[in-house]
């Protein structure tokens, strides 16, 4: 295992407990299922319960897949999803850097799994000791990661993102 390696045992290691963090928080602190799915649904993302299960689910597998270097492609789409969802139904109207509750802490985490996906997970990886070197290490894993990661987003918010218009006061009350 040589520096590159290692650097992505880092970097995979890290992304992924942090993703994974996040979908255990949803299951098993604060308000749990039950506040994230009314969170959720304060937010558009309806059926709150439905969408608060597919994020924490999805947030704990691919944390946890990213995080052992399994499926990295596919790990790093759902993180290209996940953050993408978050962005635009939480962070949009609110700038770039995360002081200001912006997108830039989504760019982050988004954006290095894409870069994992292109470099391949390394040789201290279950994909690298199950599969050896593929045709998903490189671009093609870059291409799954990107492309895959928006259209499930795209998807997701054209199936479940319904936020309640802002309400135009009458002219009686203005």
């Amino acid at each position: 295992m040589d520096e590159v390696d290692t650097g992505l045992l880092v970097l995979r290691v890290c992304l992924g407990l942090v993703m994974a963090a996040h979908g255990y928080a949803k299951v098993f602190r604060g308000g749990r299922i039950p506040g994230t799915a009314r969170w959720f649904d304060s937010i558009g993302m309806r059926p709150g319960g439905a969408n608060a299960w597919l994020a924490a689910g999805t947030e704990l597998a691919a944390g946890l897949s990213l995080a052992f270097g399994l499926l990295t492609p596919f790990a790093a789409a759902a993180f290209v999803s996940l953050m993408f969802v978050a962005a635009w139904t939480v962070h949009r109207g609110k700038g770039f850097f995360i002081v200001s509750d912006g997108w830039e802490y989504n760019l982050v985490l988004a954006a290095g799994a894409v870069a994992v996906a292109i470099t391949g997970p390394g040789a201290a990886s279950l994909d690298h000791l199950l599969f050896g070197e593929t045709v998903l290490d490189g671009w093609v894993g870059g291409l799954i990661a990107l492309a895959g990661g928006l259209a499930a987003a795209a998807v997701l918010l054209a199936v479940a993102y319904r936020p309640t218009p802002a309400r135009v006061p009458a002219e009686s009350e203005a």
